[in-house]
Protein backbone atom coordinates (compact mmCIF):
# COMPACT_ATOMS: atom_id res chain seq x y z
CA UNK A 1 0.00 0.00 0.00
CA UNK A 2 2.80 2.44 0.88
CA UNK A 3 4.72 1.56 -2.27
CA UNK A 4 1.69 2.11 -4.49
CA UNK A 5 1.05 5.56 -3.01
CA UNK A 6 4.72 6.48 -3.43
CA UNK A 7 4.85 5.18 -7.01
CA UNK A 8 1.92 7.37 -8.04
CA UNK A 9 2.97 10.28 -5.79
CA UNK A 10 -0.28 10.16 -3.83
CA UNK A 11 -0.24 11.86 -0.41
CA UNK A 12 -1.83 9.14 1.70
CA UNK A 13 -3.08 9.15 5.28
CA UNK A 14 -2.88 5.93 7.30
CA UNK A 15 -4.63 4.73 10.44
CA UNK A 16 -1.49 3.76 12.36
CA UNK A 17 1.88 5.37 12.99
CA UNK A 18 3.65 2.18 11.93
CA UNK A 19 2.82 3.04 8.31
CA UNK A 20 4.57 6.39 8.71
CA UNK A 21 7.59 4.66 10.19
CA UNK A 22 7.54 2.42 7.10
CA UNK A 23 7.61 5.35 4.67
CA UNK A 24 3.96 6.43 4.48
CA UNK A 25 3.24 10.15 4.49
CA UNK A 26 1.09 10.64 7.57
CA UNK A 27 -1.10 9.09 10.20
CA UNK A 28 -3.77 10.70 12.34
CA UNK A 29 -5.45 8.76 15.09
CA UNK A 30 -5.97 8.08 18.75
CA UNK A 31 -2.95 8.29 21.02
CA UNK A 32 -2.01 4.66 21.54
CA UNK A 33 -0.78 5.12 25.11
CA UNK A 34 -4.01 6.84 26.11
CA UNK A 35 -6.05 4.03 24.55
CA UNK A 36 -4.01 1.39 26.38
CA UNK A 37 -4.45 3.19 29.72
CA UNK A 38 -8.20 3.31 29.14
CA UNK A 39 -8.30 -0.39 28.26
CA UNK A 40 -6.26 -1.28 31.35
CA UNK A 41 -8.66 0.71 33.52
CA UNK A 42 -11.62 -1.20 32.10
CA UNK A 43 -9.90 -4.55 32.61
CA UNK A 44 -9.13 -3.57 36.21
CA UNK A 45 -12.80 -2.75 36.85
CA UNK A 46 -13.92 -6.07 35.35
CA UNK A 47 -11.38 -8.03 37.39
CA UNK A 48 -12.68 -6.28 40.51
CA UNK A 49 -16.19 -7.56 39.78
CA UNK A 50 -17.85 -4.99 37.54
CA UNK A 51 -20.01 -6.35 34.76
CA UNK A 52 -18.66 -5.44 31.34
CA UNK A 53 -22.16 -4.56 30.11
CA UNK A 54 -22.57 -2.02 32.92
CA UNK A 55 -19.42 -0.08 32.09
CA UNK A 56 -19.76 3.07 29.99
CA UNK A 57 -18.26 3.24 26.54
CA UNK A 58 -15.08 5.28 26.67
CA UNK A 59 -13.06 6.88 23.92
CA UNK A 60 -9.88 8.85 23.98
CA UNK A 61 -9.80 12.56 23.31
CA UNK A 62 -6.08 12.49 22.63
CA UNK A 63 -5.09 12.22 18.97
CA UNK A 64 -1.72 12.40 17.24
CA UNK A 65 -0.53 13.49 13.82
CA UNK A 66 2.61 11.71 12.60
CA UNK A 67 4.38 12.83 9.41
CA UNK A 68 7.30 11.28 7.56
CA UNK A 69 9.67 14.11 6.59
CA UNK A 70 11.37 12.20 3.75
CA UNK A 71 8.04 11.33 2.12
CA UNK A 72 6.70 14.88 2.56
CA UNK A 73 9.83 16.26 0.89
CA UNK A 74 9.58 13.74 -1.97
CA UNK A 75 6.00 14.87 -2.61
CA UNK A 76 7.03 18.53 -2.52
CA UNK A 77 4.74 19.37 0.39
CA UNK A 78 5.33 22.63 2.28
CA UNK A 79 7.57 22.45 5.35
CA UNK A 80 4.88 24.26 7.35
CA UNK A 81 2.92 21.01 7.31
CA UNK A 82 5.60 19.48 9.55
CA UNK A 83 4.99 22.18 12.17
CA UNK A 84 1.53 20.79 12.80
CA UNK A 85 2.77 17.27 13.49
CA UNK A 86 3.00 15.76 16.96
CA UNK A 87 5.75 13.44 15.71
CA UNK A 88 8.01 13.91 12.68
CA UNK A 89 9.71 10.75 11.48
CA UNK A 90 13.11 11.30 9.89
Amino acid sequence: MIGLAAKHRIPANYNAASYVQGGGLMSYGANRESSMRSAASLVDKILRGARAGDLPIERTNEHELWINRKTANALGLPQTLLLRADQVIE
